[in-house]
């Protein structure tokens, strides 16, 4: 069903190093990058990943692509032989891309980095330190707790307020940004949650049923570099009305 282009794992021991030459993140973390028509920003963005000396393993989940996305990743594979990519045989969505990564992951901890380069692994060790500390089963990078960001979108902007207001109604929270990008978990608890959204609706369901389950959430600023609909965004204003739906029903079924 999936063409494997590498079982090679990415192990680095003493990766991430600190001024002191110590490892500041001791966990294996598998970075899981759901990519759908990305050719302009994936190979950088996996160059900053790499950079970042953070990852266990990375896997790139393409999600059918169309465009110049699989020779992209045939490059990257040949440049750096320890990623594995997973082609789909069909596109589904965002939410069934990071569906194949959950159940590939062999980390300890997993971490949804989007293709494009609104988000910077840079952050990466500013995520991870909640978990790392036995604070959080959960992490959300929020794009509203006082990061630097571009400020374009306004509308966008307004749909995630109202997403994130509904949810904290629902599930009795003060959560500032429930449609980020960067969401980080625990995989062994996780895993045996029913998530079944296969598009933008995974990031409500995720965080509704992770809510409902009490888990630790942690919320961290994260720097924000949004692009526009010229650049490939994809999300569109209905997502937001198919989001708002997925926090209710949610809230009454699992």
């Amino acid at each position: 069903m999936f063409e494997h282009h590498c079982l090679e794992k990415w192990v680095i021991i003493n990766s991430g190093l600190d001024k002191m030459g110590k490892n500041p993140v001791s966990l294996k973390v598998s970075v899981v990058i759901p990519v759908f028509n990305e050719d302009q920003f994936l190979e950088e963005l996996v160059r900053r990943v790499i950079a970042s000396k953070i990852a266990y393993e990375i896997l790139i989940i393409d999600d059918a692509s169309t465009d110049q996305t699989p020779k992209i990743i045939e490059k990257i594979i040949k440049k750096y032989p320890i990623i594995e990519a997973i082609t789909l045989p069909k596109n589904k969505g965002k939410g069934n891309a990071i569906h194949q990564g959950i159940a590939k992951a062999s980390g300890e901890i997993i971490l949804i980095q989007d293709a494009d380069l609104e988000y910077d692994p840079q952050e990466y060790p500013k995520l991870l330190k909640p978990i790392q500390d036995d604070l959080a089963d959960v992490v959300y990078g929020s794009r509203f707790l006082g990061g630097a960001r571009r400020p374009i979108l306004f509308w966008n902007m307004v749909a995630n307020k109202i997403l994130t207001f509904v949810a904290n109604i629902l599930y009795n929270n003060i959560l500032s940004d429930i449609e980020t990008g960067y969401k980080v978990f625990r995989v062994k608890l996780i895993k045996d949650i029913p998530l079944r959204a296969n598009r933008f609706d995974f990031e409500p369901e995720f965080t509704a049923k992770v809510l409902k389950r009490k888990m630790r959430i942690y919320e961290v600023p994260i720097a924000f570099n949004p692009r526009d609909y010229s650049q490939g965004k994809k999300i569109k204003m209905w997502d937001a009305v198919v989001a708002l739906w997925t926090i209710v029903k949610y809230r009454f079924v699992d």
